[in-house]
């Protein structure tokens, strides 16, 4: 090994490298946005009031079960494994053959809902519940409260924890290659076993992936900073508390 060694193994296939770190980054932001979006849609149906009774109650709690059961599925097992089973089991159990980079796709962003699910429910839960009181007291129905008065601060406390899940599928696109998708990881497979090099090659992979995922914070850091707002917003915390719990105790003891 040498570092000229490394030098000419990335300048006689940069080609591949980009085109496999171009597919990652694809993968990655497709499957985090719809993965954002059905977490938020998951999210906002397991925190609806149940009905004391009725028809409306039962189709609810069926519901809750069904999502729970989604849930628990795609959080308690493996990513390689659920790719197995949606691209090869799917085909060889009911003929359904899909693309690779479609199925791909679908992996990551159920995969992805299924946490932003969870991340989304406790960002709705650490609002106020003085808030959602005043919402009804107003008229707002459930639906309401949660596009008007909810969502805008549950978006802006998630944001942290949904860049985390956005780096995490940058890195775990790389199990992917089981299903011969042209990601980053499946190229440089190639290139290793082309050159029968194995440390240069994946010395440059582990140098592109770590550029993108500090590019991908650096960028989210940014978009945090211009939605944080208010110097006084606490994140996470009670709305309805806008000063610092020093400021408070500082106004006591003017008192």
């Amino acid at each position: 090994m040498s570092f000229k060694t490394i030098i000419d193994i990335f300048v006689n296939n940069w080609p591949m490298f980009l085109r496999g770190a171009g597919m990652t980054i694809f993968i990655s932001i497709i499957g985090t946005i719809i993965g954002t979006i059905i977490g938020l849609f998951v999210g906002i149906i397991r925190t609806i009031p149940k009905p004391e009774r009725g028809a409306k109650r039962i189709l609810l709690i069926v519901l809750n079960k069904i999502l729970s059961i989604y849930i628990e599925f795609f959080r308690g097992t493996p990513m390689i494994v659920q790719s197995m089973v949606i691209f090869y089991g799917t085909a060889q159990a009911f003929g359904i053959q899909m693309n690779r980079v479609f199925a791909a796709l679908l992996i990551v962003s159920i995969n992805t809902g299924a946490y932003m699910s969870e991340i989304v429910r406790g960002g709705i839960v650490s609002i106020d519940n003085g808030q959602f009181e005043a919402a009804q007291a107003i008229g707002m129905n459930h639906m309401q409260t949660m596009m008007n008065v909810v969502l805008p601060q549950v978006i802006r406390n998630i944001l942290p924890a949904t860049g985390n899940e956005f780096v995490i599928n940058v890195k775990d696109t790389s199990v992917l290659n089981v299903i011969s998708v042209t990601e980053l990881f499946f190229q440089t497979k190639s290139i290793a076993g082309a050159t029968f090099k194995f440390f240069e090659p994946y010395f440059i992979v582990s140098i592109i992936y770590l550029i993108m995922t500090i590019s991908i914070t650096r960028i989210l850091r940014s978009l945090e900073r211009r939605m944080d707002g208010p110097a006084n917003f606490i994140m996470a915390g009670n709305q309805m508390q806008v000063e610092r719990p020093e400021d408070i105790v500082r106004k006591k003891k003017d008192i």
